[in-house]
């Protein structure tokens, strides 16, 4: 005869605790948004721990609102960049993140920050094409059938590093660069909170040119 104790489900051993996360941003914040409302779902994995910025910006807004901690590192008030990328270095360490998340950060970082944690960025575009800040615009003035957005891995090129994952954007015949871009950003969303998850879960290594997840 079965035992009640025996019949019961055996209970789920503890969840382990969230992977703290730094999100750098410049804007409106739409993509910190997306982690920031995962982040609060039960078994994300993830924990926004410090959001900073080169500027005041409505997105250093939407971190305060949830009570997370937010910094702000101004170029202006350094000599030269590498000053102020030391500075930034510095702030996103006190922190502790196990990666650093751009959301929107419209600053090319140098190695004192490059070379604390993982740096992880998406880009509106299907990388290595289009890169830079007009990825939609010049995706659309070349005529391209598709473009889309890719999460990459940041070095010290701009929207040069290894490549996670990437989504696909179908371009429409009467799209403007805003509703294309719109389209994009849809997916953007969702491709980075799906990324981010999967690599606070599973852990990642850089291998060359390749990003492996499931490994570090």
């Amino acid at each position: 005869m079965t035992t009640d104790a025996a019949a019961r489900p055996s209970e789920p051993g503890p969840q382990p605790d969230p992977v703290p996360v730094v999100v750098l941003v410049s804007g409106s914040g739409t993509l910190l948004q997306a982690l920031l409302d995962a982040s609060a779902e039960p078994g994300y994995g993830v924990r926004v721990v410090a959001v900073g910025a080169d500027r005041e910006c409505p997105g250093l807004e939407r971190a305060a609102r949830t009570g997370v901690e937010t910094f702000v590192v101004p170029p202006g008030d350094y000599a030269d960049r590498a000053a102020w990328d030391l500075a930034l270095a510095e702030r996103v360490a006190k922190a502790a993140p196990r990666f650093v998340v751009t959301a929107g950060f419209m600053r090319i970082l140098g190695p004192a920050t490059l070379g604390l944690v993982p740096v992880v960025n998406t880009h509106p575009a299907l990388l290595p094409s289009f890169p830079g800040a007009h990825g939609v615009r010049d995706a659309l003035a070349y005529g391209v059938k598709v473009t889309g957005t890719t999460c990459h891995v940041v070095d010290a090129g701009v929207d040069t590093g290894p490549i996670i994952e990437q989504r696909v954007v179908a371009v429409e015949e009467d799209d403007t660069e805003d509703s294309l871009h719109e389209r994009i950003k849809v997916q953007e969303r969702d491709l980075l909170v799906d990324v981010v998850r999967r690599l606070a879960r599973e852990g990642f290594a850089v291998d060359g040119r390749r990003v492996r997840i499931g490994q570090g």
